[in-house]
């Protein structure tokens, strides 16, 4: 029988039931006639906290509380792709059509669709023996993605018997296996997990393969390696989301979880109506087919808020677990830290740093944590990679959520509202952001790129740090009276910014560019400085050397090389050698 208590106190989102109600700790409770869904957050003998997951208008102390004997779980099994859920998994598409374009409370709806029947192919034989994670049955989720439904983790025993090969529903039995008491455990195509706690794995495997994301500040500058973990700090409008949308539609992850954590609805509504219409270049079917959306506006209740992070890397690490390489993108950390402040304070919690609990730091590393290359328990290799945009109040880093962010992220593309409003996008400052994974992936670009990739990759950085440092002697005196050396770093660090780092998502050559590609245009610019800086030595000015229009080619290489054209680079360095000659020639 299901404990139930009575409320005496109500304080927004926070439920306060009287005595001993027998529940448990993060346990699923249903709050009032209309059944809200809640959480047990804390305990006493004498009373117990809840937070409740919907609008709490209406609720009286005296009514009742109901415990469900379960944690707050997300269903997994086939439907979750292409479907765009709450923070606590409710199908928001099955909840219009059932109470309209305005969320009404208490909505009772399935996660995923109980109704609907799959094609399943059963993978396993009366006699096997199983344990947990291992495949049972195949589905064709979307023509992008097959479906492996599993045993649970904490499960293992002997097939008794399997079914036909057929159509079948998430809820019917697919197989039963005999456990070691003897008694029948039925599996469905469906399992239950709850959201708070890691999906078990094997082995935690080192991160030496990078996430291609196609766009050449992070494949090239700051890359992040599959299992990694990155930030994207940045003010208002300076490009956050944008970013994100970049990754999930060009990165080679199987999968994309978007979680939109306290987003303004309307740039949600932007997110889904994008997503739905962009077609995947991998597969040429519609992007969605690999994707799943928690959508949790700015104007959801808060408590909804602080799971839909946990609910979204659920779903990750269940794919994780059947092998694909999943990518998060958690828009906005921020905000969700926002609802941990906001419970925190209704709870009457001692308040840390600008008024963040002081569990904040452990709740980001708990989930930060849950990211990696992981062996799983089937055999079977898979990557959750988290990519977490920040919002600090006014673009400032400094505050408790982006520096907390910097100690359990290796990735850091620090966004810089300077560069947003002179139109350079992605505005990601060289000098402001870094990657820990250079070291762990230098031998995949050896094997897979060039061997000279990461040595590339040292001087343009080299360049742009010089070009930092010769520009606070420009501020002052002007740039006529630098030598001509330092000229040419200048306009180098020029080619290198507006021809390399700065990239058009609206281009159809620029938006997503292969890694050979980004390697020879770094070579390209690497050999006109080599064949400048000769001239230089030889005694050229750099007034005369800008004359050629050679350094605006190479900046405008970007739009002219196509991606599947690489041999063009070779007529560019016969141009740099020519503008060589040119200028001997005439200046000899």
């Amino acid at each position: 029988m299901n404990n139930t208590g009575v409320i005496y106190g109500i304080n927004g989102p926070v439920v306060y039931l009287k005595g001993n109600t027998g529940f448990k700790m993060h346990e699923m409770v249903y709050v009032g006639p209309e059944k809200l869904v809640g959480e047990v957050i804390n305990l006493t003998k004498d009373t117990t906290t809840v937070q409740v997951y919907e609008e709490t208008s209406g609720l009286r102390p005296g009514e009742t509380a109901q415990a469900t004997g379960d944690a707050i779980s997300v269903t997994l099994g086939p439907g979750i792709l292409t479907n765009i859920f709450d923070g606590i998994e409710r199908p928001l598409n099955e909840i219009a059509a059932r109470s309209g374009k305005y969320i009404t409370r208490g909505v009772s709806v399935d996660a995923l669709n109980t109704e609907k029947k799959w094609s399943t192919h059963i993978t396993v034989k009366p006699g096997d023996t199983i344990f947990g994670g291992a495949i049972i049955a195949e589905v064709q989720e979307t023509p992008a993605i097959l479906h492996k439904s599993m045993v649970p983790p904490n499960v293992s025993g002997v097939v008794k018997s399997v079914a036909e090969d057929g159509d079948y529903t998430i809820t019917d039995t697919i197989v039963t296996l005999t456990g070691k008491d003897g008694q029948d455990i039925p599996l469905k195509l469906a399992q239950k997990w709850p959201i708070r706690m890691p999906r078990p794995t094997a082995e935690r495997e080192p991160g030496n393969r990078p996430l291609v994301t196609g766009q050449r500040i992070l494949d090239t500058m700051f890359p992040i390696a599959k299992g990694g973990t990155a930030a994207i700090p940045g003010g208002f409008g300076t490009g956050k989301t944008m970013t994100q949308h970049q990754i999930a539609k060009w990165s080679d992850a199987d999968i994309i979880i978007y979680i939109g954590c306290g987003e303004r609805g309307n740039e949600m509504t932007q997110v889904l109506e994008e997503f739905s219409e962009l077609v995947d270049p991998k597969t040429g079917n519609p992007l969605m087919d690999r994707t799943a959306l928690i959508a949790n506006t700015s104007n959801m209740p808060v408590a909804a808020r602080e799971a839909s992070i946990y609910t979204g890397v659920t779903l990750a690490e269940y794919y994780r677990d059947m092998g694909y390489d999943v990518a998060i993108m958690a828009d906005s950390t921020s905000r969700w830290a926002e609802a941990l402040r906001e419970l925190s304070g209704r709870l009457e919690e001692m308040p840390a740093e600008e008024g963040f609990p002081a569990y904040l730091a452990s709740r980001l590393a708990v989930f930060y944590e849950r990211a990696g290359l992981m062996k799983n328990l089937n055999g079977t290799e898979g990557s959750v990679s988290m990519i977490g945009a920040v919002s600090p109040q006014g673009g400032d880093f400094s505050e408790p959520v982006t520096q907390n962010t910097k100690r359990f992220v290796r990735c850091f593309w620090g966004l810089d509202k300077s560069l947003a409003y002179a139109r350079h996008f992605p505005a990601i400052h060289w000098l402001t952001s870094y990657s820990e994974y250079i070291g762990d992936l230098a031998s995949w670009y050896n094997e897979n790129v060039d061997e000279h990739f990461v040595e590339y990759r040292s001087r343009i950085l080299a360049i742009l740090n010089q070009e930092s440092s010769l520009m606070e002697i420009v501020k002052l005196i002007g740039s006529d009276v630098l030598p001509d050396d330092q000229k040419l770093t200048l306009e180098i660090a020029r080619v290198i910014r507006l021809g390399f780092l700065q990239q058009n998502a609206f281009h159809a050559e620029d938006t997503c560019v292969p890694l050979k590609k980004q390697f020879l245009m770094m070579d390209i610019i690497l050999y006109l400085q080599e064949r400048a800086k000769e001239l230089v030595v030889k005694g050229m000015p750099m007034s005369v050397l800008k004359e050629s229009n050679i350094f605006d080619r190479i900046v405008s290489i970007k739009y002219d090389v196509a991606n599947n054209e690489l041999e063009k680079f070779k007529e560019y360095r016969q141009a740099i050698d020519e503008f060589y000659q040119q200028v001997l020639e005439k200046n000899g």
